[in-house]
């Protein structure tokens, strides 16, 4: 993978893939599947200024995390799809 660093408050993530079928055993079409809200993250920004000071994020590398559906912006790496989400579109980490 190219070597990519977020910049500011900025954290790449690779999804976590969406579910192929259902509970009941339904396989999913690809246009019925929801866009996913976990993933890993890959890389983080150095963390943003505040008061004059660089205060760093609170995700690390390595970390799975839940963020919001619509707060992501989608690139593409290398032919793979990479999601950049800002720190505070990060909802949770799962432990």
């Amino acid at each position: 993978m190219t070597k990519v660093k977020p910049l500011g408050s900025r954290i790449l993530i690779k999804a976590l893939s969406a579910e192929e079928k259902t509970k009941s055993g339904i396989y999913l079409p690809e246009s019925a599947k929801e866009k996913p809200e976990e993933g890993e993250v890959l890389e983080v920004g150095e963390g943003k200024y505040i008061d004059g000071k660089l205060v760093p994020l609170s995700v690390k590398k390595g970390d799975k995390v839940i963020f919001a559906k619509y707060g992501p912006d989608e690139i593409k790496i290398d032919g793979e799809d990479y999601l950049i989400v800002k720190e505070e579109d990060i909802l949770a980490i799962i432990a």
